[in-house]
């Protein structure tokens, strides 16, 4: 088993989000993303099969495709196939927490 304390590690920066890596094995990888009010991750997609889910730790944003926003607070979370294009955009500062299965 493995603990980790991602609120202690996790940190905010002013020029883009920041990101940890959490865990990576062979079956799924785990990421926390820090966004400041403001920030974004880009619309994009990943050619491999697979689902990832982004559950929001804390904070409000939205969730992003190519044709729609969807609204994300804490609490929510987005579970989608990897191929799917798809991007945060954080309206407070916001935390979240990114499963891929298999990792990439």
């Amino acid at each position: 088993m493995k603990k980790t304390a991602i609120f202690e590690g996790a940190r905010f920066t002013d020029l883009t989000f920041h990101s940890a890596l959490i865990h990576d094995s062979e079956f799924f990888k785990i990421i926390n993303f820090n966004f400041k009010a403001g920030q974004s991750m880009p619309i994009h997609s990943h050619e491999i099969e697979g689902q990832l889910s982004i559950v929001v730790l804390s904070g409000e944003g939205e969730f992003l495709s190519e044709d729609d926003s969807i609204p994300a607070k804490t609490g929510d979370i987005l579970v989608s196939d990897i191929s799917e294009p798809h991007g945060i955009h954080a309206i407070t500062d916001m935390r979240v927490l990114v499963t891929i299965a298999p990792p990439i």
